[in-house]
């Protein structure tokens, strides 16, 4: 027992170590401003600081979106939520085909700061990345 406590303690520290939420008081004015410049419709926005980055998870006309930021507050990517069943048809069939045991837990369109768009599918504990034509690109273990 007291092995997995030390354990669980482990996990949690870890965790807490790779994305520290944070206060928007402790957000730098310049990550701030821009954010705002950007996205003036966000409601409920919840910061986290990750390796120098800034990443405010928010809600904008009922949709669900995230900004990664650095610490400037030039806008890295930003990522939409989206339903699943929008994904293109070779996303669904790549998923289908390599994990058929499976279902997609959450998707999301990203587009980076020179506005190539990419599709995320979480799966299995993993996003996997897509090019805007549904090709695969990359696994990355959450």
């Amino acid at each position: 027992m007291k092995k997995s406590g030390i354990l669980i303690a482990f996990i949690v520290g870890a965790a807490m170590i790779h994305a520290q939420k944070i206060q928007t008081k402790d957000v730098p004015v310049q990550v701030q401003s821009s954010f705002t410049r950007k996205f003036p419709d966000a409601h409920h926005v919840k910061w986290e600081k990750e390796k120098g980055k800034f990443e405010a998870g928010f809600t904008s006309k009922g949709t669900s979106y995230s900004a990664l930021l650095d610490a400037t507050g030039n806008i890295i990517e930003t990522e939409k939520l989206i339903n699943p069943q929008s994904l293109s048809t070779p996303i669904k069939q790549f998923i289908i085909k390599k994990y058929p045991e499976s279902s997609i837990k959450e998707a999301a369109q990203i587009t980076d700061s020179k506005g190539v768009v990419t599709y995320e599918a979480e799966v299995n504990g993993m996003d996997i990345i897509f090019d805007a034509n549904g090709k695969f690109l990359k696994e990355i273990k959450d």
